[in-house]
């Protein structure tokens, strides 16, 4: 499975960003799609994933805040992540990462990078 991040970017406190992960390949009909991010000098820390079925999960720092979403193509599942009000501490570097089960991450995409700052 490949995947492919892209939306980062700098944004203002207070503002909104859409980041994207396109996956592709051998893709099941059961998954997991997850957002994460890792700020410097943390560890990485999983934001909000989806499951094939639309099931979602969100950590709570981010729960009111950023709402996961994806399409599922023919051969391409497309995830987002909405991410609204953000504050400086959701600076980080984002990846999305492919599991056939919740809490496995199989596969990661490139991390796409993420700046909020005034």
């Amino acid at each position: 499975v490949q995947l492919q991040a892209s939306g980062g970017g700098l944004v203002q406190p207070g503002g909104s960003l859409v980041l994207s992960c396109a996956a592709s390949g051998d893709i099941g009909s059961r998954n997991i799609m997850s957002w994460h991010r890792q700020a410097p000098g943390k560890e990485r820390e999983l934001v909000a994933a989806v499951s094939s079925g639309g099931a979602a999960k969100y950590a709570d720092s981010v729960k009111d805040r950023f709402a996961i979403s994806r399409d599922n193509a023919e051969k391409t599942v497309y995830l987002y992540l909405q991410m609204n009000g953000l504050k400086p501490e959701d600076t980080a570097a984002y990846y999305c990462s492919y599991g056939n089960a919740w809490a496995r991450y199989d596969y990661w995409g490139q991390g796409t990078l993420v700046t909020v700052s005034s």
